[in-house]
């Protein structure tokens, strides 16, 4: 996001370093946790269950649904772009689904590869559509309402999620907890952004202007058209697609158990990946690493996964959902980056 000229353009590098390696220190020691946590499951997975059978499962996988699988993460990309699209079009700035879903893919290695709480990718969205020729004020709508529609979809089916525990009988009050703990974060943080485009560009506190690329992005949310912000339907829209990322995520799970000889279990795959997403989200581990994988195995298990099934395709699921787009997402990204340079 190219910076506003009444912001400092230089810093004392003497009082900005020392505040900078323990943010380093602490980032790479919780990645490292979140590592350990997987290499214990597997581990124990190991202890408990049948090594061979293990191995077995991972090699026998059946290609068709693991295509499937593949075919299902491509359809969240494209509901991401179509959602962005939306916003675009009716700001007036229509733009087309071939340049929207090569950024998506590099939002997505932003969001995961820089522990940012997400602000990177949102920076990024905004500086790669201004660059494609997109009025800022259009893209900080696009910015805005994708991230109300996001956490509303999100809301709604870790809602869903409870009441299918509770019809099952599944419920604790460990889960009702998590649920309810999310829902105060899913109200917050589309609140706190509304919050600030209704304040426009009045300056920030002393700390904040101190933060850069939080900085940078309070001051472009004021910027977003009010008209388009308080579009019920379009705001509708873009939760419902947000929606079907979810949808979509939790069949690919159940591709990835059907792949390895399990029975097509859509709800609790359903179930599986809304609540690991909830402990991911309330966690302090980037991408979410050990502690996404235990709580989706465990949950798998609990609903009648095998063990060694349920730690198999959810290591599969985040192969696709995780492992596989960080490639060609860095790639995007860094020439995102040489063409902002230049």
């Amino acid at each position: 996001m190219a910076k506003e000229s009444t912001m400092p353009q230089t810093r004392a590098s003497g009082q900005e370093q020392p505040a900078a390696r323990p943010a380093r220190f602490g980032s790479a020691a919780r990645l490292l946790l979140g590592m350990v946590i997987i290499a214990g499951l597997v581990a124990a997975v190991f202890r408990i269950g049948d090594l061979q059978r293990f191995v077995e499962l991972a090699r026998r996988a059946r290609p068709i649904w693991l295509l499937g699988a593949a075919v299902l993460q491509v359809s969240t990309y494209l509901a991401l772009a179509l959602g962005w699209r939306a916003v675009l079009c009716r700001a007036g700035a229509s733009m087309p689904l071939t340049k929207l879903m090569p950024l998506a893919l590099a939002k997505l290695f932003a969001d995961q590869a820089i522990p940012s709480a997400g602000v990177g990718g949102n920076i990024l969205l905004v500086d790669r559509l201004t660059a494609l020729g997109v009025p800022r004020g259009a893209a900080m709508a696009t910015l805005l309402i994708s991230m109300v529609g996001f956490y509303a979809s999100y809301a709604v089916l870790s809602i869903v999620m409870l009441v299918v525990l509770w019809l099952h009988g599944r419920a604790t009050p460990l889960m009702l907890g998590l649920v309810t703990s999310f829902l105060l974060v899913a109200l917050a943080i589309p609140s706190l952004a509304l919050w600030l485009r209704a304040r426009g560009s009045r300056p920030l506190p002393q700390r904040i202007e101190r933060l850069g690329p939080i900085r940078d992005l309070m001051h472009a949310i004021g910027d977003a058209p009010r008209d388009l912000v308080r579009d019920r339907g379009l705001v509708a829209r873009v939760a419902m697609l947000n929606g079907m990322i979810f949808l979509a995520d939790s069949l690919t799970l159940a591709c990835c158990l059907v792949a390895i000889g399990q029975p097509a279990v859509v709800g609790a795959a359903f179930v599986a990946l809304i609540a690991a997403s909830i402990v991911a989200t309330l966690g302090p581990i980037p991408l979410g690493l050990g502690s996404f994988e235990a709580t989706a195995t465990g949950t798998l298990h609990v609903l009648g996964i095998p063990i060694e099934a349920a730690i198999t395709a959810t290591l599969m699921l985040r192969g696709f959902t995780l492992w596989l787009p960080l490639i060609p997402g860095g790639l995007l990204l860094r020439q995102a980056v040489r063409h902002k340079a230049r």
